[in-house]
């Protein structure tokens, strides 16, 4: 928020119908947190405006999408200076594959979630893409067996 506005309990409740469905019209989310239109939408242009709604988007099925086998990641790069970390990161967040990368404290140095149509697609992931990326010194895959709990 680049302003620092405390959110109040109907800025939190737009926020949370909005996360459920971005695609509510502006009469349907007025409604569901008591609001008339008007103040409703200029609340919701603030948030926008104060970075708070960062933006809308779909959320896909990935095994519909023919992508439902997750592996995460763990990934340990060789960090002899500051552009081999800039190299890699260009490099990882340019494939196709990769659906999510952070960078953590500590080891290892980067979480990447993959998600691909089954182990055999991960498997050439991984050796033909994934260990040719620049500083790459490690990395330890955890495919995932069931998704507990997930904001998409």
């Amino acid at each position: 928020m680049s302003n620092q506005r405390k959110l109040d309990a109907v800025d939190r409740e737009i926020i949370l119908q909005l996360s459920k469905d971005g695609r509510l019209t502006n009469l349907e989310l007025a409604r569901r947190v008591g609001l008339t239109p008007a103040p409703c939408l200029r609340r919701v242009q603030r948030l926008e405006d104060d970075g708070v709604i960062a933006g809308y988007r779909a959320v896909i099925d990935p095994a519909a999408a023919g992508r439902g086998f997750c592996v995460i990641m763990s990934v340990e790069i060789t960090m002899t200076n500051r552009q081999t970390v800039e190299d890699f990161e260009t490099a990882v967040a340019a494939l196709d594959e990769v659906t999510e990368v952070r960078r953590v404290y500590g080891v290892p140095d980067y979480i990447v979630r993959v998600d691909v149509a089954d182990g055999n697609e991960y498997e050439r992931f991984q050796t033909q893409k994934m260990t040719k990326l620049p500083g790459i010194h490690r990395i330890i895959s955890h495919p995932t067996m069931k998704v507990i709990k997930s904001l998409d």
